[in-house]
This record gives structure tokens, sequence and C-alpha cells, in this order.
């Protein structure tokens, strides 16, 4: 079956039935929110509140009455306050005993208490069946409609049936429910929303580091060697040249980087002859943040893009070009068109153009509107096939631009090599040690391995 279809599914609407009316307690924003997405998939909503009086602000064909009124016209409750009010609750243990109770809530800290909110809820009330969901979901999404870019809604719970309930509600408003389990894993959940792009860390981070490292590189090779040795003031470096430098060397290095964890997870297989055995964990969030190096790598690409458009206008490289012209005229010299250089130029281009064409392609892969309609074979391929092939030509497109510079002392500066060529180590490095893999006499038991055979079942847990 279809990847898609799964999840299409998942998110259609069990019109059939009649909707059974559902309580919210709390008119806060997301309460408020909520019990308006809710009457508009069709659900009879019932607001709980310590005033009963009705508010413009309340959505239309909602009724609002007490707490104790509201609990009884409904078999799901849904806690839309904090955990600090939860107190008013425990009088009402009798009427809410059997029910279902959804807490919503969020805290303003990590791990803020010793329990999850959700467990603190079930303390207080014993008798009723405590489901935790929605945390993720926020309240302008569910009045704005742009639910797209969090239409995932983790779910937990230890009775299978209300957990089951508010799924079907999930489903209804046109969200997709992920069972994370038992109400053990409502901790985690609270916490998922406070974290400040977890994936992001340490691709931002690296990125960081190797900015600095790069920058205050070509800062010493291109500004401060002319300075010093030819009394050149070519500061002005800092604003263009220099960055158009760093923004293709950290491409490259980065989308090396993604690449890199798959070819050292293979060497561990292989070393070890099982895959039923955990990787280190460094190397388990290396391959969890590899979408995240490639953006990162693919908007370095884009901006070293925008520089090199940006040449031709700039004030050094028209005096530049203008002064070899009238050099020229006054010697009464032409300049015979080489075409050794005219090849290498145009290479240079043309590999620079592909690489980053197929750059494009993985980065807008990866993106969930598009991944989720392509099959798991699909994805492979572009990820990996042609994310390798874009490894390549973004590798050659470097070594077409060194050219014999490699080897030309003039390259050197203070025995610094360019910096171009520190980019080209660890793409290299992949791309040898991929290349050793695919040869038949490693790749079939890498294969086997992956395939579930073990050579070494001591690994295997």
């Amino acid at each position: 079956m279809n990847k898609n279809s799964s999840n299409k599914m998942a998110m259609a609407p069990n019109t059939s039935k009649k909707r059974e009316t559902v309580c919210i307690f709390g008119t806060g924003d997301f309460g408020r929110a909520l019990g308006h997405k809710m009457i508009q998939s069709g659900y009879p909503v019932v607001f709980g509140s310590r005033s009963t009086q009705t508010s413009s602000l309340i959505p239309k064909h909602a009724e609002v009455l007490s707490h104790a009124e509201a609990a009884q016209k409904a078999a799901i409750i849904i806690i839309a306050i904090q955990r600090q009010h939860y107190n008013f609750l425990m009088p009402l243990a009798e009427i809410l005993h059997g029910k279902v109770l959804v807490d919503v809530s969020n805290n303003s800290k990590i791990n803020e208490y010793p329990e999850s909110n959700a467990e603190y809820l079930a303390q207080l009330v014993p008798g009723a069946k405590v489901v935790k969901a929605f945390n993720t979901v926020s309240a302008w999404a569910l009045q704005s409609g742009t639910l797209d870019a969090n239409r995932q809604v983790f779910v937990c719970g230890d009775d299978t049936e209300a957990k089951q309930m508010v799924m079907d509600i999930v489903r209804a408003l046109g969200l997709t429910p992920l069972d994370q389990g038992s109400l053990l894993a409502a901790q985690e959940i609270e916490n998922y929303p406070l974290q400040l792009f977890p994936m992001w860390k340490f691709p931002i981070l690296l990125s960081l580091g190797l900015i600095t490292f790069f920058f205050f590189y070509c800062l010493i090779r291109d500004v401060i060697y002319p300075y010093v040795y030819e009394k050149k003031d070519v500061s002005f470096f800092i604003a263009i040249s220099i960055p158009n430098r760093i923004c293709p060397i950290l491409a490259l290095i980065l989308l090396a980087l993604v690449y890199l964890p798959g070819v050292l997870a293979a060497i561990i297989q292989l070393y070890r002859g099982t895959k039923y055995h955990r990787f280190p964990d460094w190397l388990d969030k290396w391959m969890l943040c590899r979408k995240q190096l490639g953006l990162v790598a693919l908007a370095f690409a884009s901006l070293h893009v925008l520089y090199t458009l940006v040449i031709p206008i700039r004030s050094f490289v028209r005096w530049r070009i203008s002064s070899r012209t009238i050099s020229l005229a006054l010697n009464n010299q032409t300049e015979p068109l080489n075409t050794t250089n005219a090849w290498l130029s145009d290479s240079y281009l043309a590999l620079g153009i592909l690489g980053f064409f197929l750059f494009v392609l993985l980065g807008i892969t990866s993106l969930p509107s598009v991944s989720n309609n392509v099959n798991w074979r699909e994805f492979k391929f572009v990820q990996s096939k042609l994310g390798y092939l874009t490894l390549v030509l973004c590798t050659a497109h470097t070594l077409v631009y060194g050219g014999n510079r490699f080897l030309s002392p003039s390259s050197y500066r203070w025995y610094l090599p360019n910096a171009y060529m520190l980019s080209l180590i660890v793409p290299c490095i992949v791309l040898v040690v991929k290349f050793v893999l695919i040869f038949p006499c490693l790749d079939k038991p890498l294969t086997r391995i992956r395939q579930g055979w073990e050579r070494n079942p001591q690994y295997s847990e």
C-alpha cells in the first residue's frame, strides 16, 4: 500500500457517527480556539467556567456552564487550564469518575516538576482516565487554520479505550495522532514544545564554529598577508570576497557530513557482523540531524550563488577589468583565447550549476509536504543516490576551480594552503570510503547484515 494512503486514512474523520459532546474546562485562548475548531468539525461543545456569563469571545453554538454542570454533559473533558489551578478538580472527583480527562497543559521550563502535569492530574482525580494530548498545537494555529507545520499530535495514556477516543477527535480535527504509549511518556511530550530547535542545535553550533575558523583563516591569508608583505590594503575583501569563499566551503563540508555518518555506520556493521546492536550515542545523534545539516548546507550554497551573481558589479572587479583593458590598449597588445582555461572555466561553472540544482532537489525532497508524497524507494533514491551524485559534482566543482594551483607555491601563504583545499578533505574521505564499500566483497556482506543475517551473534541484544 502506498504510504500516502495510510496518512489520508488516519486524517479522515468518521462522519458516519454523530459527534459526542465535548467539555472544555477553561475559556482562555487555547480553550476557545480548540472549542471553535471542534464546533467546525461537528462536535457539540460545552465550556466549564467559574463565570457562566456568555462572552463575545466564546465560540458561537457553545454553552457556558459551571464546572459541575458542564462535566455531567460530556464523557470527554479537556482540561485547558494551568497546573497550579488543578486543585479545583478535587471536589469534582465523584462527577469526574470514569470520565476521560485530556490534559493539554505545558510548563514554562523543561522538567519543571518531578512528575508530568498529566500524572499529577491523575493523582488528583484517581477515578478518571487521564490522556495527554494537544500540547504541541498552538492556539494561533488552531485559530488561523495553519496546521500544516504542526499537524502531528502526541497522545499518551494508560487506558487504551480512552486514548482511542481522544485520537478519534484528533483525526476529526484534521490532525495526525501519534500514540506515544502510557502516561509515563507525558513528561517527554510536555518537554517537547520547550525545546528550541533540538535537531538544529548541533548543525548550527558546528556551522558557527566552522564560520569562525574559516573567517580568521581567510582573513590571515587574504587580508593580513598582502598588507604585511605587499603593503596592499584589501580589507574590503571582508564584505564580499571572504564570505564568498566561506559559503561554498561550508556547503561542501556540511554536505559531506550528511553522508559521513552513514559510511561510519556501514563500517561499524561490517566490523560487528550484525545490525542488532545500537550505534554509539554520538553517531545516533549525528544521524538524526542529517536533514538539518543538509538544509544548512543548502542555505550556504544559496548564499554562494547570490554572492557570485554580484561579482560583475563590484567596484574592485570593474576596476581590475578596465585596468587590464587599458594596459593592453596602451601596449598595443591582444590577449589570445586560452582554450584550456576556457574549458576549465566552463567545466567549473557547469559542475557548479548541476551540483546546485541537485542540492536544491535534495532540499525540496526533504520537506514533509514533498516527502509524504513519495514512497520509500523514491525517497531513498533521491536522498542517497542523487545525494552522493551531488557530493561528487560539488567536489569536482571545487577541484576544477583549484586547477593546477594545488601545486603552485604562490598558493601557500605562510605555509597555509588556500581555504578551498581544506574543504576537500572530508568530502574526499567520504567518497573514497563509499567507493570502497560498493566493491562486491564488502557490499554483499553489508547487504546481508542489513537484511538480518548475523556473523557475530554475541553483538546482538
